[in-house]
């Protein structure tokens, strides 16, 4: 099957034209095109996405992105003939965000005669650790997907902190989730915080760099923030009091004097803080559930010190626990991993095929 992607639940307008097969060995898949525009420069000087804006935005480049995605395919953009299915963010994200994409997806299957399937944006990021890079195939088996399964996945992004209990493709639980704001959500806050520019994960992570370990910062400073709920019995997560423990500390610190010196440890402890309650609520759920693998998924994911924490708790526990993590380039939001998830829809579900004139937008969809 050759299937075109469409993801607009927030910021980025992403096309992306996928080659995917089963047989009885496995899974075939292989990407062609994986085209994102950007909005970050627009949203930058608000602190964050604006959804007016964001939606203009879409409105204005998302045919252009399928023009591209189509050339970079196929050489033409009128080869759309090859496309033998559309798959399409219907939600969770911004409603003004999600009905660009989807009437423009509608459209397209209206006026190519093609059939269409709307997709859960957060069952786009769970199986993005199977794709590879563009151009390059990837043959899962049958013995290496049962493998894998079942699984605890930990979704982290500006707008998920969630723990997935996932048994097969479509057998979904979740057994955790935050209580106020996203791990995502606390990294940029807390960068506005530290006066760092949006996103607030890149650049927390980078001026975190310059402080190596946490020996150093107690040597400068008496620096300390909370790991809140890391204890609790539940796989729950709350960052908003993690925030303001911030804002507090750099009143108490006298912060804004002492900024050049003070910002790097600060930035160090806040990543240190959120990495550290999420590594251990992910591991006691995949110990008490006796899982094969743990699956990261979502912006935060592409997290360096997040990813060493794992490999790193994994290895001192001598756990025989799989960690899986999709390629940097698909840790953010992407069309490729929503036809992903669309062609696994179709193999385990094909009746879900739907005429466009039923598809409609959800904001708050759940898995």
């Amino acid at each position: 099957m050759i299937i075109l992607g469409i993801e607009t639940s927030c910021d980025e307008t992403a096309i992306g034209i996928l080659e995917a097969k089963k047989t009885k060995a496995g899974f075939f898949i292989k990407p062609l095109s994986n085209v994102v525009s950007s909005q970050i420069k627009i949203h930058k000087k608000y602190g964050g996405v604006v959804p007016m804006l964001a939606s203009r935005e879409h409105t204005k480049n998302i045919p252009f992105v399928l023009k591209k995605s189509l050339r970079q395919t196929f050489g033409s953009e009128k080869e759309f003939s090859k496309i033998d299915l559309i798959a399409v963010t219907k939600g969770p994200g911004l409603i003004l965000s999600l009905l660009i994409g989807v009437n423009f997806a509608k459209t397209l299957a209206w006026a190519w005669e093609k059939p269409i399937m709307g997709v859960n944006h957060l069952e786009g990021h769970l199986f993005s650790f199977l794709l590879p890079e563009k151009n390059k195939s990837h043959k899962l088996s049958i013995n290496d997907y049962e493998k894998i399964f079942p699984a605890i996945c930990l979704l982290v992004s500006g707008g998920h902190t969630q723990l997935i209990h996932i048994k097969k493709f479509g057998d979904y639980k979740i057994i955790g989730e935050t209580r106020d704001d996203a791990a995502g959500e606390c990294f940029d806050k807390g960068a506005r915080i530290l006066d760092l520019e949006y996103p607030g994960g890149p650049n927390i992570a980078k001026i975190a760099e310059q402080v190596k370990t946490i020996q150093k910062i107690s040597k400068l400073q008496d620096i300390s923030l909370p790991r809140p709920m890391i204890h609790t019995k539940d796989y729950d997560f709350s960052f908003s009091g993690l925030k303001t423990a911030l804002l507090y500390l750099t009143q108490e610190i006298n912060f804004s004097n002492k900024k050049k010196k003070l910002t790097p440890m600060l930035a160090f402890e806040l990543q240190e803080a959120i990495t550290d309650v999420l590594v251990e609520k992910t591991l006691k759920a995949a110990q008490e559930f006796k899982t094969k693998s743990i699956i990261l998924a979502g912006g935060v994911s592409a997290n360096l010190r997040l990813r060493q924490k794992f490999e790193n708790r994994l290895k001192e526990r001598d756990l025989n626990i799989k960690l899986l993590t999709p390629l940097l380039e698909y840790t953010t939001d992407n069309a490729i991993m929503i036809a992903l998830a669309g062609f696994f829809q179709y193999v385990y579900n094909p009746r879900k095929i739907w005429d466009w004139k039923k598809l409609e937008a959800m904001a708050n969809l759940r898995l």
